[in-house]
């Protein structure tokens, strides 16, 4: 058995889950302080793809990224790289993916601090950065976290968008869920069966540790 989409899909998972943890944290604390129309606009904006088919995403993807599109031509006339159909290119379609998970999450355990910690650190002459990695993170590392481990199982299961704009090549940018569609259409059900236990496996890891964070958040 061939481990390489497993391989292939935790790298992108994580790298993945790496920059929408620092981007979403960054965009939540923002936006949970700006003016009501403006949070309203951006809410629209950013949670847009959570609720677009994948395959919609991975389509508005390709339309910028393509070798003949706009971003796509220009990186490829600069720089030489394609930013299609490689490994790398489906965490472009991961992180558009999975950010509203982190983002929205975030947002809600942000605006549900007691900023009165903060007035009190202010009072006490303690800087905005300070209160914000010292106080603000940890009071909200519960919400936080749970953000972050179903934004990372939400990038191991990704398909459409991924498939629309890495493809699927054995050993190079195969992931579980394309090698699993790929063997049902070859037919080789013993072999899908397998990666859809793995894939069963790591989601149930992933669902017992959101849970495990839940309940710690309860008995603060």
């Amino acid at each position: 058995m061939d481990w390489f989409p497993l391989i292939n899909s935790m790298r992108i998972a994580g790298i993945s889950t790496v920059i929408i943890f620092f981007v979403g944290i960054l965009a939540a604390f923002y936006i949970a302080k700006a003016p009501r129309l403006v949070k309203g606009i951006l809410d629209v904006i950013l949670t847009l793809p959570l609720v677009l088919p994948p395959t919609v995403v991975g389509y508005l993807l390709l339309c910028l990224l393509g070798p003949k599109r706009i971003i796509g031509a220009w990186v490829l006339e600069m720089f030489g790289v394609k930013l299609t159909m490689t490994w790398w290119s489906a965490i472009f379609a991961t992180v558009v993916v999975i950010f509203p998970l982190m983002y929205r999450t975030a947002r809600g355990a942000f605006e549900s601090f007691d900023e009165t910690y903060a007035y009190a650190g202010q009072t006490l002459g303690l800087s905005n950065r300070f209160i914000f990695w010292r106080i603000r993170l940890p009071y909200c590392r519960q919400g936080i976290l749970a953000g972050t481990v179903l934004a990372f199982a939400r990038a191991l299961g990704e398909y459409g968008a991924t498939s629309m704009i890495a493809g699927y090549t054995p050993g190079r940018t195969a992931t579980i869920s394309t090698t699993v569609y790929q063997l049902w259409r070859t037919n080789d059900d013993a072999l899908a069966f397998k990666w859809v236990v793995v894939n069963l496996i790591i989601s149930a890891i992933v669902l017992l540790a959101v849970n495990f964070l839940e309940k710690k958040d309860k008995k603060k």
